[in-house]
């Protein structure tokens, strides 16, 4: 190596061409030079040559590094000692510096032991690079061996920073033993705390979870300084973390007062960070405060309330005076008004004042904005619309225009509060100022609008999206859910493929909505078929093998919206093995999920008539304990129909009362299947009695469950006084109602009746209170009796879905009118409703007619 370099300054002939030529290049690994190389004549040009060839070996060592060659960097680090350069610590600078961004604190070692050989010195810049690269390359044991060594060598406040750099390694790992030692180090040598400190300290206690530290290191900051605006910042967004959202108010009324201040001014680092403009002098560390003790002790599991309640009792002192509630903490324009105008003082026209920060400091003002919007969003998280408006306002109070960051958390916080609709409000004010909203704000607004079911909508915004990425899957999988809801599998399918076009993958829980959506064939009005069987197997086993593709493993949920989907389809032997997968797969499910999925497979075998499947899984659900509830026990009664046994059905009664669960108007419902299985109306109308003695409310689908059978074995009588009770009830019929009753006129020839009866209740269905059919006879007879060819149309559009029996009852009153009936708005008028009345009142229960004569009317 000497000789290799001994001839290549020979061969220098000037100092001033050394490095000029595109061909002088000497590669020390190999030993291999250019004859092209220029030469030097004296000392000067020898050490400049000198000098860049080291600089040119740094360059290479670290090339290697990056290319992870550190076999080569190792060779060419070895070179070095063979040579009877005078090195110095310049020569290894870059070297270092690259292994403490790396990090690599093994070859920082092995450079080490070389300037040990080469007995060069250490400067603070090579102590920096070595603490760094050793702290954040995990061997925190060796950096603190260093910041010991550096202590006693210096012993001066210069030296903090080179623990501000091991507290900020520790923030990575939240290592609180390594943090603990280093604090007591910096006791040890007197060398106090800056405000960088208690900032990198701040970091380890919010990914501790642990805000009483955060409000410990607030304490003991602000006893010994006025922190800048800056690290109020910091403060803020760790409170905003933790959910204390009181306290990062209250420090954001100090910096709104920071800011009408001209000591505290900003400036950009060489790295483009802002710093304060003024000295961070570190304090003696003379009498230490306790966080040290809560880092360590204390429970770390993070605050959860999102109004400051779980934190009120260990809130420090500085808070103490805004702990009331969020109503009435403001940003007092006292704050403002004090100071050196550097706020605006704004006569508005109704002869109030208003301060703005016209005249603070741009850089100033932007931090504040990032403040405002920081809480903002923490709003979003802890759901706390209220202050998440109140901060927007006073934001332009103040004169901050706020960003589309800030819309986009003020959005999210109003959708969650007030709604959809108001959100769009801010949207079109937004708009208009020019501002175009986020991608994430589109996304939220195309969710709340997928909740609220207005599909189109939603789909939409989710249009508008510019460039759809992986987090905007939540916003496609609200848009999937409302089409599972509203029954538009076409919708979904074109979602699909615009997710398959820009190669987003779907989640598990996109799965789980697709198990739901696409695994029936049929609507539910129709019982399956061999090819609704073959295509929903198909359907399922493409969208497990897809899952299964993007390593997504089954969960509780997708299991079960599998099994229902075999169940409802009544491929009963498809549905049993999935259940016996899903508890052999799902083995760490807890026993209601389990229960649960017993649920989904008895209430499908119920509908199948599979009844002695049912009994058998009811069994082994009462054998392995697993819990029960009113939703199994009504199954299991309903089940007792097929058999059919009232006993059986009383027994399951009995045990459902042992385990402490009350009948509902469900389990009545099925205790009526039972008794009217055998055409034993009396015994219904037994029942029905005793579920209004209970005190329990009956609903439309008990009665409806009577009127079926009634009109199935044509007790007309039975019919009539369901229909009285109904109206009694106060509850408004529904179409199977006015189906069975219809119906049961019809057949029997009593077509008047039945055209007079249909008037009556579908007046009922639109309301049971006359005066609000009153209110709205106009409007209600112009759709009946319009003459237009379209009319039939325009009734049907002028509701929407959740108005569909309103609509249906309209046609039907337009059908009366057509067969030439009169139409009365006093339904209680009419003849057939005061007969049912009359015999109600009477005390009459209706005359049961005999099975066989019903038969006979069949016939």
């Amino acid at each position: 190596m000497q000789r290799i370099l001994s001839r290549a300054a020979r061969r220098c002939t000037n100092s001033s061409a050394a490095f000029k030529s595109p061909h002088a290049q000497v590669n020390v690994a190999s030993g291999v030079h250019s004859e092209d190389a220029p030469t030097c004549s004296n000392e000067y040009g020898e050490f400049t040559w000198k000098t860049s060839l080291v600089k040119y070996m740094q360059a290479d060592i670290v090339n290697a590094l990056r290319r992870g060659d550190r076999r080569r960097a190792s060779m060419i680090l070895s070179n070095f000692q063979n040579t009877n350069w005078a090195l110095t610590k310049e020569d290894f600078s870059y070297i270092l510096e690259y292994c403490a961004e790396a990090p690599d604190p093994l070859f920082v070692m092995e450079t080490l032991e070389l300037m040990e050989e080469k007995a060069i010195g250490l400067s603070k810049g090579i102590y920096r690079h070595v603490i760094r690269a050793l702290s954040r390359g995990g061997y925190t044991k060796e950096a603190l061996h260093w910041l010991n060594l550096l202590g006693e060598k210096e012993s001066t406040h210069a030296t903090l920073p080179f623990f501000n750099i091991f507290l900020n390694a520790c923030g990575s790992s939240a290592n609180l033993k390594d943090v603990e030692c280093c604090l007591e180090t910096l006791e040890n040598y007197l060398l106090g705390k800056s405000e960088i400190t208690y900032c990198e300290l701040l970091k380890i206690a919010v990914l501790q979870g642990n805000l009483p530290a955060v409000y410990d290191i607030w304490k003991d900051c602000t006893r010994h300084y006025s922190p800048s605006i800056i690290t109020q910042r910091r403060f803020l967004r760790a409170l905003t973390t933790l959910g204390d959202l009181q306290s990062a108010y209250h420090i954001l009324q100090q910096m709104v007062a920071i800011a009408t201040q001209r000591s505290d001014h900003l400036r950009l680092s060489s790295k483009g960070r802002y710093q304060s403009s003024r000295l961070d002098i570190p304090v003696l560390a003379l009498n230490e405060s306790e966080y040290l003790k809560l880092l360590v002790d204390c429970n770390l599991q993070p605050s959860q309330g999102a109004t400051g309640k779980n934190s009120a009792d260990v809130q420090p002192e500085i808070f103490e005076e805004k702990t009331q509630s969020l109503e009435t903490v403001q940003l007092n324009a006292d704050v403002l008004s004090t100071g050196n105008n550097l706020s605006e003082k704004v006569e508005l026209e109704n002869g109030s004042v208003r301060y703005t920060l016209r005249f603070a400091q741009s850089a100033v003002r932007r931090f504040l904005r990032w403040s405002f919007s920081d809480l903002i969003h923490a709003c979003v998280q802890f759901n706390n619309c209220q202050l998440a408006e109140q901060l927007f306002l006073e934001m332009q109070k103040l004169g901050l225009q706020p960003s589309k960051f800030t819309y986009d958390g003020f959005v999210k916080s109003v959708i969650a509060g007030k709604g959809i609709a108001y959100a769009m409000k801010v949207i079109e004010a937004m708009e208009r100022r020019g501002i175009k909203p986020y991608n994430d704000t589109l996304a939220a607004l195309s969710e709340g609008y997928s909740k609220n079911l207005q599909l189109d909508l939603a789909e939409d915004f989710l249009e508008r999206i510019s460039e759809i990425q992986p987090k905007h899957i939540r916003a496609i999988n609200a848009l999937l859910s409302g089409c599972e809801i509203m029954n538009e599998p076409e919708r979904a399918v074109r979602i699909l493929a615009k997710m398959k076009h820009v190669k987003m993958k779907a989640t598990l829980r996109t799965y789980e909505i697709l198990f739901s959506l696409f695994g029936n064939v049929n609507v539910p009005y129709e019982e399956g078929n061999v090819l609704s069987h073959v295509d929903v197997s198909k359907r399922i086993s493409i969208i497990e093998m897809d899952m299964l593709n993007n390593e997504l493993q089954h969960s509780f949920v997708s299991m079960k919206n599998i099994i229902r989907a075999f169940g409802a389809e009544g491929m009963i032997e498809e549905m049993l093995r999935y259940l016996n997968v899903a508890e052999n797969v799902l083995w760490n499910i807890n026993p209601y999920q389990k229960s649960d999925l017993y649920s989904v497979v008895l209430h499908a075998l119920v509908q199948a008539k599979e009844s002695h499947k049912a009994i058998r899984i009811f069994k082994t659900m009462r054998s392995c304990s697993l819990p029960t509830d009113v939703s199994i026990y009504t199954t299991m009664v309903e089940c007792c129909k097929w058999l059919p046994c009232f006993k059986s059905a009383s027994a399951l009664l009995s045990l459902m009362l042992q385990d402490g669960f009350h009948p509902t108007v469900v389990t009545y419902t099925s205790l009526l299947k039972v008794v009217l299985a055998k055409d034993d109306f009396e015994g219904a109308l037994d029942l029905l009695d005793i579920c209004k003695t209970e005190g329990i409310e009956p609903d439309i689908q008990i009665f409806n469950t009577i009127l079926s059978r009634a009109y199935a074995r044509g007790q007309i009588h039975v019919i009539e006084y369901i229909v009285e009770c109904i109206h009694r009830a106060k509850i408004q019929p529904d179409p199977s109602t006015l189906s069975y009753t219809f119906c049961a006129y019809e057949e029997h020839e009593l077509y008047n009746t039945a055209i007079e009866a249909l008037q009556v209740l579908s007046m009922r269905m639109i309301s049971e209170d006359v005066s609000i059919l009153g209110e709205k006879i106009t409007v209600f007879e112009d759709l009946i009796l319009s003459e237009e060819p379209d009319a039939e149309l325009r009734i049907m559009r002028a509701f929407e879905a959740a108005e569909e029996f309103l609509a249906m009852a309209l046609l039907n009153l337009r059908w009366c009118a057509t067969m030439g009936a009169t139409i009365s708005w006093s339904p209680e008028e009419s003849l057939w409703a005061r007969r049912l009345a009359s015999s109600y009142d009477d005390n009459k229960r209706p005359h049961i007619i005999p099975s066989e004569v019903s038969q006979s009317w069949e016939r």
